[in-house]
């Protein structure tokens, strides 16, 4: 809708000589005190224009808002000699604004994402590096994720989803595969140093071809297949130059690779019925509480009760840097999340792939800083490789192939 501003146009008197005189108007004049009836003036400047101020007592302040100028009828000399008009007024600024806003808002979402990557990555593996206890410290970041979720869903600060049992049945892989996903991630972040575990899980690419071949029959073209083979071969002469290197680390991150894709290829297999109160936020909210009753119990069988002060102080560990760093890192590991799909329901999926690769170029740059993690040129040129073939691989995959004509 475009707004309208209306202006003031003296209206023009006719040049002709007439037999009643023209109406003359005196400037008007503004003052503070009481005065008589202000007159108004009307000066010629030229034969299409003409100008008024208003002017005060003390200093005038000219205003000259030039128009096409309309004629007195001469049957009707004392009609208004000011005419009101409607002008148009483009609404390119407005839809320039709001798009600059949306860029802003988009870039801070991608800001928030890299950044809680970057604290979650470094505060979790500060813990695990000295809390050996992968089953419990996952367990700990799905319990405070699911009290975020029900602390929102609590104060209707986002809305209650109303689930079927048919929706639950179909979640409860989602949340299996999820759940296996982020331990394996730890157990391997654990092992390995944190630059390593992410160049293996560079190879997620390879998993989804591979899955999406055998159990959807989609099949990849050959410009995806040749995207995978510099993750690959990248990925595999990062593994042999690594100083971390061990085999727990890598197949656990292999792992994780395994079970993150196979989340994919379920959520499409299953088919998860939405409604209006089923978007992607909500079903990784229910995804992010199932998960926690899934491996709490499993946590408690397989590694006991372990992070109690007790314990910690036995084991010789300070348990409020424990405590503060495992909350922080499970903070960070629910908000990225969130913010990760939230930037998915503003760009295209090719799009938010891009920003994942480079968001674990940012994660392994940053982890390599901070922890003085030694890289060999070999070493750090097999990566570059890994992580180009996963650029390379985003952009190609959105090529479909020709239709086969008859």
């Amino acid at each position: 809708m475009q707004s309208s501003a209306f202006t003031l146009s003296p209206s023009l008197p006719l040049l002709k000589s007439r037999s009643r005189a023209p109406p003359r108007f005196d400037a008007i004049r503004l003052s503070a005190s009481s005065s008589s009836k202000p007159n108004v003036a009307c000066s010629s400047t030229s034969s299409t224009r003409r100008s008024w101020s208003l002017a005060s007592s003390s200093s005038p302040f000219p205003f000259r808002p030039w128009t096409s100028f309309t004629t007195l009828s001469p049957s009707d000399p004392d009609a208004s000699p000011f005419e009101a008009r409607a002008v148009s007024v483009p609404e390119s600024s407005s839809e320039e604004s709001n798009s600059m806003a949306n860029t802003l808002v988009l870039g801070s979402l991608f800001g928030f994402w890299y950044l809680f990557n970057i604290y979650f990555n470094i505060y979790n593996k500060q813990v695990l590096k000295a809390f050996h206890y992968p089953f419990t410290i996952t367990s700990i970041q799905f319990a405070v994720g699911s009290i975020l979720v029900l602390f929102m869903w609590g104060f209707n600060l986002y809305k209650r989803p109303k689930i079927s049992g048919a929706q639950l049945a179909a979640i409860v892989p989602l949340a299996l595969v999820h759940t296996l996903g982020n331990l394996f991630t730890n157990m391997s972040l654990g092992k390995v140093a944190v630059s390593f575990t992410h160049t293996i899980k560079a190879m997620e690419p390879f998993f989804s071809v591979l899955l999406s071949a055998m159990f959807l029959g989609e099949f990849p073209t050959p410009w995806v297949v040749g995207s995978l083979l510099p993750i690959v071969g990248g990925v595999a002469l990062a593994s042999v130059t690594e100083a971390s290197f061990n085999w727990a680390g890598f197949w656990s991150a292999m792992a994780s690779n395994l079970t993150n894709q196979s989340r994919n290829v379920l959520s499409k297999k299953v088919m998860v019925k939405k409604d209006d109160s089923m978007d992607n936020i909500t079903l990784f909210s229910i995804i992010t509480v199932m998960s926690f009753f899934m491996l709490a119990p499993v946590a408690v069988f397989t590694e006991g009760v372990k992070l109690t002060p007790e314990y910690l102080i036995s084991a010789g560990l300070n348990v409020k840097q424990i405590y503060t760093r495992s909350l922080i890192a499970a903070l960070c590991f629910h908000a990225y999340q969130q913010v990760s799909y939230m930037i998915l329901q503003r760009v295209s999926p090719v799009t938010h792939s891009v920003g994942n690769c480079v968001k674990r170029v940012v994660v392994i740059v940053s982890s390599v800083i901070f922890f003085q993690t030694p890289v060999t040129p070999i070493n750090a040129f097999g990566t570059a490789i890994a992580l180009a073939g996963v650029f390379l691989y985003s952009r190609v995959k959105r090529i479909k192939p020709k239709a086969k004509t008859a």
